[in-house]
């Protein structure tokens, strides 16, 4: 998923961009005008650039280095990411904390989401303490003190391949011994109950009663409270009830496909007959009707539709197997199928596959 020899290439490139890094020295976030430089870019000057020689400088100093939102731009990180979304029906997110040797980052605090810490590099000793708060929110913000005073639950030393789970709530601490250590920080943003109450109070403000003026009178509580609770019991039968609650009862977002491979796709698209062999990338789900005639695939980030004749097509390529476009039924000539498969090739619906 990630190694040093990975971490030290993207640091020394001097591509990478604030906010995707930070550094961080005894629980104290560093300024990053200490390890940011500016530089043109065409006409532009950007002034977030990270500098190698002052960030390595500072890592040798004590510092620690935080890669932030791997998820988002690095590529292993990236699937291992959404395949746990898959799985655990929430979104998850991913950083990674490269430690020198003697050192410690972050002082004893919780994290609003449910954490697993994967060690990759070296060691890290964690120290592990009850919970001020249970199931915290993200309005609930650590308290350093009082979380350095909490009784220790367990202290453990992670190996490379070991896992350590953190449910969100639970205080923890590391540190590192005379080698450096990096590890990576797996972020499960779970749903809450909460979520899904909020979600509701929003829908009731589509009530007109629930819009009205309050009176400058605290009597009137019991009155909403109850007005509210009636409501409740109803609630399942409301229009619009569905569309409010999908961002959390239906699993996580829906990420845009992975486009690695996209670029020469595209170069060599005018190639494409009926012999090229075709496979779904990740993330593309199966295609739903939208309306009268009309078949939607969601990408993610948008939504193609499709003419509803070209469903039997295609149910067969976006079934997880490789197929040539000769393959697809209900279109009859080689041109159909051509257009069909440069059109999903251009929006990352497919993939070719290689030397099929």
């Amino acid at each position: 998923l990630l190694s040093l020899g990975t971490v030290d290439a993207q640091l020394s490139a001097g591509g990478l961009r604030r906010p995707a890094v930070r550094l961080v020295r005894d629980g104290e976030v560093l300024d990053p005008a200490l390890w940011t430089r500016s530089a043109r870019t065409g006409r532009e000057r950007v002034h977030d650039l990270v500098h190698p020689g002052r960030a390595l400088c500072l890592f040798a100093e004590g510092a620690t280095v935080v890669l932030q939102s791997l998820h988002r731009w690095w590529e292993p990180l990236a699937r291992f990411c959404r395949t746990l979304e898959v799985e655990l029906g929430h979104a998850v997110q991913a950083n990674a904390y490269l430690t020198p040797g003697s050192s410690t980052g972050f002082t004893p605090h919780h994290d609003t989401h449910d954490v697993f810490v994967l060690q990759l590099h070296g060691t890290k000793c964690w120290t592990v303490r009850e919970p001020l708060v249970t199931d915290p929110l993200p309005r609930h913000r650590s308290d350093h003190a009082r979380a350095a005073e909490q009784p220790v639950a367990m202290e453990v030393q992670l190996e490379p391949g070991d896992c350590l789970y953190l449910p969100r709530g639970w205080i923890h601490s590391a540190a590192t011994g005379t080698g450096a250590s990096l590890h990576l920080t797996i972020g499960v943003l779970v749903t809450t109950v909460h979520d899904v109450l909020r979600r509701l109070v929003d829908l009731a403000a589509e009530e007109p009663r629930f819009r009205r003026t309050v009176r400058p009178d605290r009597a009137q509580l019991g009155e909403i409270v109850a007005e509210l609770s009636a409501w409740l019991e109803r609630v399942e039968g409301l229009a619009g009830l569905d569309e409010a609650l999908a961002p959390v009862l239906h699993g996580p977002p829906r990420r845009a496909p992975l486009l690695r491979g996209v670029l020469s796709d595209l170069a060599a698209i005018d190639e494409l007959d009926d012999r090229t062999v075709l496979v779904r990338r990740d993330g593309v789900g199966a295609p739903t009707p939208v309306g009268e005639g009309v078949l939607g695939l969601d990408l993610g980030d948008r939504r193609l539709e499709l003419p509803a004749r070209l469903g039997p097509a295609l149910e067969l390529l976006l079934d997880g197997a490789p197929h040539a476009l000769c393959e697809l039924p209900g279109l009859a000539d080689p041109g159909s199928r051509a257009v069909l498969g440069r059109r999903l090739l251009r929006e990352g619906v497919v993939e070719t596959v290689r030397g099929a």
